[in-house]
């Protein structure tokens, strides 16, 4: 089997356990995932099956959530699942000013990644660390926030908003909650969180683990098609011929490429998906990188 499949996530648990559950359940050892979820978030996790995890750089990176922040709150986590650090009411926070604060993210900026996150540090990840009592300076890093969408407002001693967000890979909404309530002066953390698109899978159109249980049980599941997944990518057509030797490893003469390293969706004439390829223009000629 191989393929990937659309995830609706759960809440409480982490994508690892997401990932050993389906390996189990579809009795397959070649797993993986990509675009990790906190264990408290739900919604799109993307899962690739068998030979499809080695496509999943290829996919594309754009994601969205949808995202509740309180405000008058800071966690040891930047979400509610972590120590109250400082609890400061906050009634007098209006709707106009949240907006114009949250809209300030827009764009490029930049962002220092949460002390509880997965993100690896002199060998060990910044929660092992965090964990431990050590304190890390992390450099920020430059992350962009293509669109953000204020949804809702429900005002308070503890105010919240409710926003969709679509950003660029690296992003961390937990971050946007704690730096939001930092211009606001008031602290701030995530409340809730669903991600409704990740690597171009969307939620509307993905399984939770009951549904995929029940397809599993009426031999009704087939698995995304590893080149559906990459329609975003040019593809190509190879005759006969120049299809076996770049399945043998050969580099392929082919004109009309536009980008030196770009990859390329490849074919046999009659449809079937051979593997990804990078497109060189000098000389023109289309590189075997991943034959599938």
């Amino acid at each position: 089997m191989e393929g990937f499949l659309n995830l609706n996530k759960p809440g409480g648990m982490t994508s690892h356990d997401c990932v050993a559950r389906v390996r189990r359940l579809l009795r397959l050892k070649r797993v993986g995932h990509g675009g990790t979820l906190d264990p408290a978030a739900t919604g799109v996790l993307p899962i690739a099956l068998g030979k499809a995890t080695r496509l999943l750089q290829y996919l594309r990176q754009d994601k969205a959530y949808w995202a509740t922040f309180r405000l008058g709150v800071t966690t040891a986590t930047d979400d509610t699942e972590g120590e109250v650090l400082v609890s400061q009411p906050a009634p007098w926070l209006g709707r106009e000013t949240a907006q114009e604060a949250l809209n300030s993210f827009l764009g490029k900026i930049q962002q220092v990644p949460p002390a509880y996150s997965a993100i690896q540090v002199r060998g060990k990840r910044l929660y092992q660390l965090a964990r431990l009592g050590e304190k890390v300076d992390v450099p920020a890093r430059e992350v962009e926030v293509r669109n953000i969408e204020f949804l809702n407002w429900r005002g308070g001693e503890f105010p919240e908003i409710d926003a969709a967000i679509e950003c660029g890979p690296g992003t961390y909404i937990r971050a946007i909650a704690r730096d939001l309530g930092a211009v606001l002066n008031t602290g701030g953390t995530l409340a809730r969180l669903i991600r409704t698109a990740s690597l171009g899978f969307l939620l509307a159109d993905s399984l939770t683990f009951e549904e995929l249980e029940t397809q599993l049980a009426q031999g009704t599941f087939q698995p995304i098609p590893p080149d559906l997944a990459l329609a975003h990518l040019p593809a190509v057509a190879l005759p006969e011929e120049a299809a076996r030797r770049w399945c043998q490893g050969q580099r392929i003469e082919w004109s009309g490429l536009e980008n030196t390293q770009s990859p390329v969706r490849t074919y046999r004439e009659d449809g079937q998906f051979l593997g990804i390829s990078l497109a060189q223009t000098e000389p023109p000629q289309l590189l075997p990188k991943i034959v599938f």
